[in-house]
């Protein structure tokens, strides 16, 4: 995945937009891959800049758990993750601490 510091939101006749540019593609799976590489595309920025020229690149760098991890961002308001390493959901900070003896 591509270093980008921004996700800019869409407005929602954007969003429109690109949905009806893509719902004629008959297969479900390439429609939503599709679309969501579109929003993708026009939201991903890097300092001030689009990291993708079009959806075709952002379908080629990202894997489906990233675009779905990005796109869940976008929609919470977060930014993009910015190289710090993933929680662990099931780490029990007292239980590491009283393990080791603090």
């Amino acid at each position: 995945m591509r270093t980008m510091d921004e996700l800019r939101p869409l407005s929602a006749g954007r969003l429109l937009e690109l949905w009806r540019a893509c719902r004629e593609i008959e297969d479900p799976l390439e429609r939503v891959l599709q679309c969501n590489g579109e929003i993708l595309a026009e939201c991903c920025h890097f300092q001030g800049e689009p990291v993708y020229a079009g959806s075709s690149e952002a379908l080629s760098d990202l894997t489906g758990r990233e675009m779905e991890e990005l796109l869940r961002r976008l929609a919470e308001g977060q930014p993009p993750r910015g190289g710090e390493p993933e929680e662990n959901p099931v780490f029990d900070l007292a239980r590491f601490a009283a393990l080791r003896g603090e």
